[in-house]
């Protein structure tokens, strides 16, 4: 771990200021800095009107969320996903904390609310790890848990149209089909090789 971290300093606090006078350096030698003052003020611009789409996103959706955690919707919604929640974790079908996060996080994802699913995500995480009997090593839920949050079939992918109409796409909209396929495909992927594997480590 101190060797990630000790990474992302040297590159924090070297590569990316050595990158940024170099682009200076050559923006004056090729005569461009008119360009590069125009970028810069353009991407200030960019980035306050994405960063205020995101924001409204986001609030939109996990306050949609927690009203829907406040309401018997959420039990709903645990009971229609119990019977694949419990194949998918047969070790932590009787945990009920850990399930009903894992629910949480499941929706989230399905919603394509990331901001809502990693609380949830590392909720679940830790009421797997207090019935983990090998607490060096990730239990097999704990396992299947990652492989979902990493793929995770995304029926509305709200992030990412929230970005595309940010940046003035005329369609933001048109990339659900392929985000459907794209995540199903994926999902489907992960959850059978990580079942053989899991199989296997049983074995």
């Amino acid at each position: 771990m101190d060797i990630y971290i000790k990474k992302e300093v040297i590159i924090l606090n070297y590569l990316w200021p050595i990158l940024i006078l170099l682009s200076f350096l050559f923006s004056i030698l090729n005569g461009n800095i008119q360009n590069l003052n125009n970028s810069i003020f353009s991407s200030v611009s960019d980035v306050v009107t994405l960063s205020l789409t995101l924001v409204g996103n986001m609030c939109l959706w996990c306050g949609l969320m927690k009203i829907i955690k406040e309401t018997k919707i959420m039990n709903l919604l645990i009971k229609i996903l119990n019977p694949i929640l419990k194949w998918l974790y047969p070790d932590s079908k009787n945990n009920k904390k850990a399930m009903e996060a894992i629910s949480i996080n499941t929706v989230s994802n399905f919603l394509g609310i990331g901001n809502a699913a990693t609380p949830a995500g590392l909720k679940a995480m830790e009421e797997l790890q207090k019935e983990n009997r090998k607490k060096d090593e990730l239990s097999n839920s704990m396992i299947m848990l990652i492989v979902l949050n990493t793929t995770s079939i995304q029926l509305i992918p709200t992030t990412v149209i929230a970005i595309r109409v940010a940046l003035g796409s005329p369609n933001p909209s048109n990339i659900i089909i392929p985000i459907w396929i794209s995540t199903i495909a994926g999902t489907l992927t992960g959850v059978i090789v990580t079942k053989i594997l899991l199989r296997r480590k049983k074995v």
